[in-house]
Formats: structure tokens, sequence, C-alpha cells
């Protein structure tokens, strides 16, 4: 292998259940029921997973959603939008903390 990222790894998830199945098995059960039709569609959720999984820097789960979302009829612009969603909440998050920043350097310089 060449990289540590392998697009093949992501068949093997559910693999995780193999050194802990009781564990595994409550992982699976709960992911699929958060994934259901709720409040939110499975639309919805899948663009806020998409979301997250750039915010997160999770390559499986890119592919994983961007393959999902897709397939609930999200167009290419929805995805990109969801995307800088996530860039705009992760930089204002980088942002937001430049307070804590002026914070301490009021304190050390007074």
């Amino acid at each position: 292998m060449d990289k540590y990222y392998d697009p093949k790894d992501l068949k093997k998830f559910g693999n995780i259940k193999e050194y802990s199945p009781e564990l595994g098995k409550k992982f699976f059960d709960w992911y699929g029921e958060v994934f259901q039709e709720g409040a939110l569609t499975k639309r919805e959720k899948g663009l806020i997973a998409l979301a997250v999984a750039h915010a997160i820097q999770c390559p499986y789960c890119i592919d994983a959603y961007t393959s999902d979302t897709l397939e609930q009829g999200c167009s290419e612009e929805e995805l990109m939008e969801a995307v800088h969603v996530a860039g705009a909440i992760r930089g204002g998050a980088s942002l937001v903390h430049g307070v804590q920043m002026m914070n301490k350097t009021k304190e050390l310089l007074m």
C-alpha cells in the first residue's frame, strides 16, 4: 500500500465488529437508526453528514456521503453548498477563538 487512505477499506467498515461484536452491533444499530427518516429527511441528513465529513476531514465519509447524497437526488450545487457551510463553520470556529487570544493579550499587557 502506497498511501494510508485506501478507498477499498470503506467496504470493510463492518469488520470493526470483529474485535468487539457487541459494541460493533450497538454502533451499527444506532448508526442505522440515526439515518432513518425523522424530523429530518434522509436527504437532509445526508447533506449534514457530507458537511460534517468535510469538517472532520474523513475521506471515507466524504466518499460515502457523496455517493449517498447523489443517490438521494441532491445536485452538485447542493453538495458544494454543504461543503461551503462546513468550511464557514470551521473557519468561524477558528476565528472566534481569536477572542480568547485577544482576552489573554489584554490581560498580559495590562
